[in-house]
């Protein structure tokens, strides 16, 4: 406990965030309690709870880095050429970008909220910076006048890649299938795309 007064508020955060996500990428989320974050920082237990209201405030805040840091990888992926090529880049960048620390992004399956309690605006906000380019690379494909149409055809592509790449890195996917998971990706995206092209009208798909 020797380093108690050590650090500043600032410093202490920051030390607890980058302990929490070693835990949880080493051990999972199973791994994880407030004792052992304690343990690690040098701190008391309840010290923790000075700079975080409860686990699942840390948990949701290494979680929006995460999706923070996702967001950045794909703003950086090469936005010209096709429609389809844009969208096939992203999810690649995305599925990539999951396998490289796959425990860690089996949190944002594995940690639910309690009973009652709802994710907070900052993060549901993370979540809408993370399908924006993807609602960008699906806007050709939709030429329906009806609001969120957009929004709800990123956020079905979105769930079901996120899907495919949670069975993945948990281990899963041969559960279900003997196919890898990046070709079951790339299928997917052939055959929602065909799905949509298949509703635009004759007059906006010849364009």
């Amino acid at each position: 406990m020797g380093r108690r007064s050590s650090h500043t508020a600032d410093e202490l955060r920051e030390l607890i965030i980058l302990e929490t996500t070693k835990i949880v990428e080493q051990e999972g989320l199973e791994g994880l309690s407030a004792r052992e974050i304690a343990r690690r920082v040098g701190y008391s237990p309840g010290t923790l709870y000075n700079v975080f209201e409860n686990l699942d405030d840390l948990l949701l805040t290494i979680e929006a880095r995460l999706l923070e840091t996702l967001a950045e990888r794909l703003a950086r992926t090469d936005p010209t050429g096709p429609p389809e090529e844009r969208l096939r880049r992203l999810v690649g960048a995305y599925y990539s970008f999951t396998q490289e620390r796959p425990k860690l992004w089996n949190l944002l399956t594995e940690h639910r909220m309690p009973a009652g309690r709802e994710v907070p605006d900052w993060y549901q906000e993370k979540l809408e910076n993370l399908l924006q380019p993807i609602e960008e690379a699906l806007a050709p494909y939709l030429t329906s006048a009806e609001p969120g149409v957009q929004k709800r055809a990123a956020q079905t592509l979105w769930a079901s890649v996120h899907g495919m790449t949670s069975l993945s890195t948990a281990n899963k996917l041969s559960h279900v299938t003997a196919h890898a998971g990046r070709s079951m990706v790339d299928e997917f995206i052939s055959t929602y795309l065909a799905g949509l092209e298949r509703q635009r009208p004759a007059t906006a798909a010849s364009r």
